[in-house]
């Protein structure tokens, strides 16, 4: 059914793992999963295609759409674009959705932040943590933060630091987005020792 193929990332071709490389990919391939709908899943990437398969192991797994709390239609793992009241998704469907969601905030954030590129190594849980937050709160949002200065200076600590700073919706402190920030503030600065 037209209504329910995922949408296309920005320039056709792109794919995840060419955006951020595979360990990034497959870190937020199993986090966001986690984040957004509580599910425990594997990821795996083919080294011949660099086709990525998503399996769900545990936990909620949303193929329908429903209700967030701000009564945005969702489904799968916090997929809002296109997504309609009524409409089902597949497994399948949902990790191309997940992927093709994921690929579009982290080319945003990587255009704006170019010190997160997957072309410098050693920045795969930096990379994985920030994206994680523009999924979450969106690319602009990260990209107008200090972060973005943080990152071109190389104090990456100081950014990583910066991540419990997103902890609000309309001014009020969110004790689930504290617990997330801490989440990604932990994974962060593995990379910023």
């Amino acid at each position: 059914m037209a209504d329910n193929q995922p949408p296309k990332p920005s320039k056709a071709g792109r794919t995840l793992v060419g955006t951020v490389g595979m360990a990034t990919a497959l870190m937020l391939f199993t986090s966001i999963p986690m984040e957004e709908s509580g599910r425990k899943v594997t990821a795996s990437v083919s080294p011949q295609t660099g086709a990525v398969t998503v399996k769900h192991i545990s936990g909620p797994q949303y193929l329908k759409a429903y209700l967030d709390l701000v009564k945005k239609a969702t489904a799968c793992d916090g997929i809002t674009r296109g997504v309609r009241m009524g409409q089902i998704y597949t497994e399948q469907q949902c990790a191309q959705m997940l992927e093709a969601e994921l690929e579009i905030h982290a080319h945003e954030l990587i255009t704006c932040i170019p010190g997160l590129s997957p072309t410098i190594p050693g920045r795969d849980h930096i990379r994985a943590a920030m994206v994680s937050l523009a999924y979450h709160v969106g690319p602009p949002a990260v990209c107008r933060s200090s972060i973005r200065l943080k990152i071109a200076q190389g104090r990456l600590r100081a950014a990583c630091d910066t991540l419990p700073d997103f902890n609000k919706s309309k001014g009020r402190v969110v004790p689930g987005f504290v617990a997330r920030r801490a989440r990604e503030h932990a994974l962060c600065i593995k990379d910023a020792a």
